[in-house]
Parts: C-alpha cells; structure tokens; sequence
C-alpha cells in the first residue's frame, strides 16, 4: 500500500465524504423543478448532485494536489494513470434523493496503482458511515463489520438494481430475478447500489447483482465487501466489474450459487448487451 499510515488517509477520505454530504443535506426536500436536469432517459442530475462534487474536488485538489479525481459529473481531473485516483459519485441515489425518499449516499473509492484500496461510503441522512482499507478490515460508524454467515440463496434477503438505463437487458435480467426469487426469501431493490454494497458488507443483505453500473457506483463498495469477507466479481466471476459493470457479490456460498444463476442466462443477457 502506497500510504504509510493507511488509517490516516482513510480519515481523510472520510472527512471529503462528510464535506459532499453537508452539501447534500443543503438541498434535502427542497430541490426546485429548474435544479432537477435528464442527463439521458431516466438519468437525473440535480444542483444537489453538482454542489456535492464540487466541495469534493476541492477538497480533494487543496489535500492532495498531486491526486487524479474520476467523478461522476465531472469526468477525470487529470490524466496521470499512476496517480492515486478517486473514484466519487457525489450523490449515488439521485432519483430517491429528489422524490424526497432517504436512500442515497456519497460514494468515494480511492484506487492505487489501479487496485481500489480504500472505501467511503455516507448516508448524510442517517449519518452513517462504512469505511475500509485494503488489509485492515471494514468498519460501520468505527465499528468492524462482517457479510452474513449465510451459506447459499436459501433463506436470504438478497439485494438488486433494474437496469433502467439499459432496457435491452430487461427480458434476461427478469429472468434470472425469478430464478433468484423463487431460491432466496425475499429481494429488496432500494435505489442506491453503493448502500446495497455498504449493507451487503455489514450483513444487512445477504448478497446483490446488478447489471451496467459506472465504476463510481461500485469502487467504494467493492473494498468494503471484500474487507468484510465477501467476494465481488463480474457476472463472468472475473475482476471485471469496474470496467463492464455488472456484479455479482455476497458470502462466499450466496455469490456462487447467485452466479451459477446468473450465469444459467449467460447466452441471453450477452446477446443483450451485444445489441
């Protein structure tokens, strides 16, 4: 790990998440309709989101000048591939954000040398904070936090995204939500994959997949439910998921058999992201 005092750094992560959260808070249920934009179908950016990113690359920028910052609305802040680079979606959950529903967070990942080695997630609105640190476990609010013991589908609650910006995926990604449905208790779809990855890691959830996330949506979280003892993959079961989007995680039993499912519609879902 490039830094001598990892836990050091992984408070100062912590700290730009809080000052992207204050900014949020700032716009909580009280967005006006000419603060909401439609980057694309069914893809919001608000005044919220843009005020978030904006405290974080300053902050990132005063800190750390030498450090390259990819965030969601802004793209790369400079070029240096060996930089340390965060990874920020200042505002993961948009859309809950602005029907008022309290489901959203600040996401940072912070990659070294091209691994993902720390984590940062916050929800300003419950004031809850997951961290992680390559090595040196996963945390909820300071305290170390584990994926659950389940050991398959069996009686988990299991989490997942629709893909709304890619209904193309919609005939196989129902699919294989039945074929989860009819194995697991019960699914959840909350609106906010990076809280689903926080809360997968503390054993909230028992597992999660979803189609065509940004590599924003997954860095933070990834290193958190790796530290906490879960296994992330692609929906190939490679290390893809950053640069193709699609993820597959939980325990090490309900992430195989989640993948086995997965895979059992590997034909139909490949041809749909090859239209």
């Amino acid at each position: 790990m490039l830094f001598q005092d990892p836990e050091a750094f992984l408070g100062e992560v912590e700290a730009v998440a809080r000052l992207g959260g204050a900014q949020l808070m700032a716009y909580w249920r009280s967005l006006a309709a000419d603060q909401i934009n439609e980057k694309s179908r069914n893809d919001l950016v608000t005044a919220a989101d843009v005020a978030s990113e904006n405290a974080i690359l300053e902050a990132v920028t005063r800190r750390f000048p030498s450090h390259r910052v990819l965030a969601e609305e802004s793209g790369s802040s400079r070029d240096e591939d060996a930089a340390p680079t965060w990874i920020v979606d200042p505002l993961d959950g948009t859309t809950n954000f602005v029907h008022g529903i309290p489901q959203f967070a600040v996401s940072i990942g912070v990659a070294v040398q091209g691994r993902v080695d720390f984590g940062v997630i916050f929800d300003p609105c419950k004031n809850d904070m997951f961290t992680a640190a390559r090595g040196r476990g996963a945390r909820w609010n300071g305290v170390p936090c584990r994926v659950s013991g389940r050991g398959g589908l069996k009686g988990s609650l299991i989490a997942t995204g629709f893909p709304f910006k890619a209904h193309r995926l919609l005939d196989p990604y129902l699919a294989i939500f039945k074929d989860v449905f009819l194995r697991c208790k019960a699914i959840r779809r909350p609106g906010a994959a990076a809280l689903d990855l926080a809360y997968t890691a503390c054993g909230l959830f028992d597992g999660f997949f979803e189609f065509q996330l940004s590599p924003w949506d997954v860095a933070a979280g990834s290193v958190l439910v790796e530290e906490a003892g879960g296994v992330i993959t692609d929906m190939n079961g490679a290390a893809g998921f950053l640069e193709n989007g699609n993820v597959v995680c939980g325990p090490p039993g309900v992430h195989d058999e989640l993948l086995a499912v997965v895979t059992a519609h590997g034909d139909a879902w490949r041809a749909a992201l090859d239209r």
